[in-house]
């Protein structure tokens, strides 16, 4: 497993002032970019201007995560905005592999993300042409939810495959992360964390991001 990271999602954060609001959190790894189209998920966030926008606002490197339909035709759009690393989910991708070696070909991370019912095991082979699994602890679409321990398993799988194959992908946790549920999803293997309200709804922000860290690290060490 590689080096952990925190990586605050801008879902519950002020959509108003979203550079204020990702400059209160300099100790984050990455800053997690909800994209949502209304289609794939209920819900409406932001598109490419929005996210070229926040890019060029702050030097923290930017993971969208695409929550959107066709995704194989919308995904580069994010990285030409200037993403670090993009994220499509399986379940809106056409090609995969194709779509991952185009993310990667421009520039960008390559990510690919299961909804909780998505299993891993049809995506082994798959997994050399990421750099990063997300496996989904809600049903994307909204923020402020609970988590799902039932996807605990799933991490454990995901983490055991990619040790069989011998690969540094990094696998990547998004929904219901608090400093209640961390070391759970450390423990099963994750190494990359996506906290929204978690982070954005305490006082001190970047101090979330600190003990949401150090809690996973400690479940690591243990």
């Amino acid at each position: 497993m590689g080096h952990l990271q925190i990586t605050p999602s801008i879902l519950n954060a002020d959509f108003g002032k979203l550079a204020d609001e990702v400059a209160r959190i300099p100790g984050a790894d990455w800053i997690h970019v909800d994209v949502m189209d209304n289609h794939f998920v209920p819900n409406l966030t932001f598109g490419p201007t929005m996210v070229e926008a926040l890019a060029r606002s702050t030097e923290t490197p930017l993971d969208a995560h695409l929550m959107i339909d066709d995704a194989d035709r919308n995904a580069p759009a994010y990285v030409e905005a200037g993403c670090g690393s993009v994220t499509f989910h399986v379940e809106a991708a056409k090609a995969p592999v194709r779509l991952a070696r185009e993310i990667r070909a421009a520039g960008a991370r390559a990510s690919m993300a299961l909804k909780p019912a998505t299993p891993i095991e049809p995506y082994e082979d798959l997994l050399p042409e990421l750099d990063m699994l997300l496996i989904m602890t809600v049903e994307p679409g909204f923020g402020g939810q609970r988590f799902l321990d039932l996807c605990l398993p799933k991490i454990r799988r995901a983490r055991a495959l990619m040790d069989k194959h011998g690969i540094e992908t990094w696998l990547q946790v998004d929904g219901g992360v608090s400093l209640d549920t961390i070391e759970r999803c450390a423990e099963a293997g994750a190494d990359v964390f996506v906290a929204g309200s978690a982070v954005f709804s305490a006082d001190d922000p970047d101090a979330m991001v600190a003990a949401l860290r150090a809690k996973a690290e400690e479940a690591v060490r243990a």
